[in-house]
């Protein structure tokens, strides 16, 4: 993480660039470690491009990336640095209401200011049939303008109106029209841009525009021109648009031509970062010195691992250990999942064994044996483990596979009762029997966590008429007031005729009949549980 140079906030820091009495710079970045290289560059600000963050994304520039895809790569960008960002807002993304939102969002990730064009969404790069392209008319983009500076909380946030009349071939009558309107509808500058080799349409309207408000150039074709002459027409910021994105990919042609053709690294290493230097960059020191500050206040989540199945359609490959001990790339599933637990500092776990429970022999574990795991289903299995519960733990089950964000955004979650569900109802990798999830609102694919609850978990795909918001992956997190609401529903689910065919879902629909809010957190896939020879194959390429 970046260590604060200026008591400014980046708003106020980019503020402050554009109404500079110097000609100001800022350079392209497009992911977290550019940026931070921008800012160890003595650069005062970065431009968050939208060309070089589609590129690294590999698709076009044409809003491929969706916007909350962007501004995801915006919060990396924001909290490695100490300097303002300025977005390349293409349109807008869509209408005045995609504008309010926008700007409301690039608030909370610390976003100085965003730039927007007046093109049609979706747009297309200017510099691909620019005179081809139609532009936004005059009125409705000073509606998008008017709609941004209305929604923004911080009064030095900041928007800049992009006019593309030149890229267009409208002409500077055109270009001058079109700033004067904007900078009345309350943009707080003006980029004027143009696809010619030579600076003549921009020096003509820094001329005519006679310093009205700041006036932002991206000379990426006239790229020859002197600085001096920016200086002498009256620019207030210059931004190098897209050179880092270019200087990168002209690097790894060049590094991965070399290790192809020689089958070897001896060539390439001393001519590229040392993988030391790719650490200080990441901040590898600062993490080092958290550690040794922090680290004695380790996690006191303890996990409860139900693993007490054989898992009968793998066949002869449980003949002699249970379905948690499955060998995935050379280690079983259990051991795969103590591994990621350990990670998210969880060390205290207990598993719940049953068939061949004799095989489970990991060590750092607390082993509970049910006995009768062929006569019962998964609550008579949790309740063997009763007197391992703890005021803040997770639940889950021993065949999940699953990238590591999913925990530790579990374990970030509020709530006294957490689970995960994934949203993506085509995920592939789903087989079995799955547990529906049936949620008080879907996922709406926002960066943002949405407030959502638990309604039924079923095992059938069209309850009640209703289509399903996703699948409960099998995982859950239980803070000290869920802890007592799960106790008292064993205890008096313990008493019902069909105790042992009840199941983690049997338990959560009970909780909610009796009013007790069950917290959701959506995911988008990444995650797999084993339970076929197929999964297995799927399980194999997870891994990889």
């Amino acid at each position: 993480m970046s260590e604060k140079k200026s008591n400014k906030s980046k708003c106020k820091q980019l503020r402050s660039l554009l109404e500079s009495n110097e000609l100001e710079f800022i350079l392209e970045a497009h992911n977290g470690i550019s940026a931070s290289i921008v800012e160890r560059a003595g650069f005062k600000g970065i431009w968050g491009s939208g060309l070089a963050m589609s590129a690294q994304f590999g698709v076009r520039d044409s809003n491929e990336a969706s916007w909350t895809q962007v501004v995801d790569m915006l919060e990396f960008m924001s909290d490695t640095t100490s300097i303002p960002i300025l977005l390349d807002g293409d349109t807008g993304y869509g209408n005045f209401n995609n504008m309010r939102r926008l700007v409301k969002k690039l608030e909370q990730r610390d976003i100085a200011g965003v730039c927007i064009e007046d093109k049609q969404f979706p747009k297309t790069n200017s510099f691909i049939d620019g005179n081809k392209q139609p532009l936004a008319e005059i009125d409705e983009f000073c509606g998008k303008i008017k709609a941004g500076k209305d929604s923004q909380t911080d009064d030095d946030f900041t928007i800049i109106a992009r006019v593309e009349a030149l890229i267009a071939g409208w002409g500077l009558p055109e270009a001058l029209k079109r700033a004067e309107a904007y900078h009345q509808a309350g943009a707080d500058g003006i980029l004027i841009h143009s696809k010619l080799s030579r600076p003549d349409e921009i020096l003509a309207f820094a001329k005519e525009w006679a310093g009205r408000s700041p006036l932002v150039i991206v000379p990426t074709k006239y790229y020859s021109t002197p600085t001096e002459a920016f200086r002498k027409a009256g620019i207030d910021l210059v931004i190098w648009a897209n050179h880092m994105i270019r200087s990168s990919v002209a690097a790894m042609e060049i590094t991965s031509k070399n290790i192809f053709e020689s089958e070897s690294l001896a060539d390439v290493e001393d001519k590229i970062a040392s993988v030391d230097h790719i650490f200080e960059l990441q901040g590898a020191d600062e993490l080092s010195r958290a550690q040794k500050r922090y680290l004695s206040q380790q996690s006191n989540i303890h996990s409860i691992i139900l693993a007490a199945s054989r898992g009968n359609e793998l066949h002869e490959l449980t003949h002699d250990k249970p379905k948690a001990m499955i060998s995935i790339g050379g280690k079983t599933l259990l051991a795969r999942l103590m591994e990621g637990l350990k990670k998210a500092g969880i060390n205290k776990s207990t598993v719940i064994a049953g068939y061949k429970a004799e095989s489970i022999n990991l060590h750092g574990i607390e082993k509970c044996i049910n006995d009768d795991y062929e006569n019962g289903d998964e609550l008579k299995t949790l309740i063997c483990a009763q007197d391992n519960f703890n005021d803040d733990m997770l639940i889950l089950y021993s065949d999940l596979l699953f990238r590591e964000y999913i925990l530790r955004d579990l374990i970030e979650t509020e709530g006294d009762i957490v689970i995960i569900v994934d949203s993506a109802l085509d995920n592939p990798n789903i087989s079995g029997s799955p547990d529906y999830a049936y949620c008080s609102e879907d996922d709406d694919r926002s960066p943002f966590m949405q407030n959502v609850t638990l309604t039924k978990v079923s095992t059938s795909a069209d309850d009640d008429n209703k289509k399903p918001s996703g699948y409960w992956i099998g995982m859950m997190r239980v803070r000290k007031q869920g802890r007592d609401w799960l106790e008292a529903a064993l205890e008096e689910l313990k008493s019902a005729s069909n105790f042992n065919t009840l199941t983690l879902p049997d338990l959560l629909n009970h909780l909610i009949q009796q009013g007790k809010p069950i917290k959701v957190h959506y995911i988008d896939g990444h995650w797999l549980d084993v339970n076929s020879l197929d999964d297995i194959d799927r399980a194999g390429d997870f891994t990889k």
